[in-house]
């Protein structure tokens, strides 16, 4: 089964692809002052600043190198918390970034040592504390090796100064009071707080809802998601046709993270907005909400969709 989450969410540049647009500074020149083998911070250099980089001199590193520019004083990160950052990279033989957050005024979410970015970064941010800003020195096998990305060339180093914003620590699954299921022509959803994927039982008989259907599973006491939110998520989609699965975080290990303004499933965004923190919900979308008259992977034209969402978190 292939994942859908560049279907569901507006893929940002981050590590993804590069910008292409940015303008390299006559402040960050090849001979700039480096620190400690690291590219020096020309200008920006306070926490919450866009940074300038200047270009590496001489060979780079072979290895990952970490440097803590500023340290914060909040919460050590961890493997598997949600953090939210921003950030600018570059290539350690460039003074023009490739990407950055700061303009885009949007930080990015990602839950750490979930392999949802670079290896560099998975390794680099672990021990650093919220509040910091850090300097990673990545080297090709960490980062985007013999292939590259976009406009990053093969084999390259790539260098990023990162802002750790925020850190949640993830619960293995939604918890709360259990909500009766008494509507026989609906989907019956699994209330196991094991961290395993909840059974989902379609009905048979039962044409599927025209309107958009979200109900509690189990009902937490956490705060109300906003459209604003980013969330963090385990959750299951079948399609109501033949109950087969064509996405699951379960099967692949890893949660996911949505911000909610970049959700392009106008049913999954609808239904997840109003409801609790820490709880699971049981969405049904209709075509209309959903993929509509197209195809899409494995799921056909028209379909209608089905959801457990576990909402674990809110960045």
């Amino acid at each position: 089964m292939r994942r859908l989450a560049g279907l569901l969410v507006v893929p940002l540049l981050l590590l993804t692809a590069s910008c292409g647009d940015e303008k390299g500074s006559a402040s960050a020149s090849a001979s700039a002052a480096s620190k400690d083998g690291f590219p020096a911070i020309t200008a920006g250099a306070k926490f919450g600043e866009k940074p300038t980089l200047a270009k590496g001199t001489g060979n780079p590193p072979k290895e990952l190198k970490t440097r803590v520019v500023s340290e914060g004083d909040g919460a050590t990160l961890k493997n598997g918390d949600a953090i939210q950052v921003n950030y600018l990279g570059q290539a350690w033989d460039s003074d023009k970034p490739f990407d950055n957050s700061f303009d885009r005024k949007q930080p990015f979410d990602l839950t750490l040592g979930a392999g949802m970015v670079i290896q560099g970064w998975d390794k680099g941010l672990v021990g650093k504390k919220v509040g910091s800003r850090v300097e990673l020195v990545i080297p090709p096998e960490l980062g985007y090796g013999a292939q590259g990305q976009g406009d990053i060339k093969p084999n390259a180093t790539l260098v990023f100064v990162v802002d750790v914003l925020k850190a949640t620590q993830i619960p293995a699954s939604a918890k709360g009071t259990e909500v009766a299921q008494d509507d026989i022509a609906l989907p019956k959803v699994g209330t196991n707080t094991d961290g395993k994927a909840p059974k989902v039982t379609i009905p048979t008989k039962s044409d599927p809802p025209k309107k958009l259907v979200s109900h509690y599973i189990l009902e937490s006491k956490g705060d109300v998601v906003k459209d604003t939110d980013s969330v963090v998520v385990n959750y299951v989609g079948l399609l109501w046709k033949d109950g087969k699965t064509f996405d699951s975080t379960y099967t692949a290990g890893k949660t996911q993270t949505f911000p909610l303004a970049q959700v392009t499933l106008k049913g999954l965004k609808n239904g997840l907005v109003g409801k609790k923190i820490g709880s699971r919900v049981l969405l049904v979308i209709p075509p209309d909400q959903g993929f509509g008259d197209k195809a899409q992977q494995s799921i056909p034209a028209k379909s209608t969709l089905v959801f457990a969402v576990d909402i674990l978190a809110k960045m």
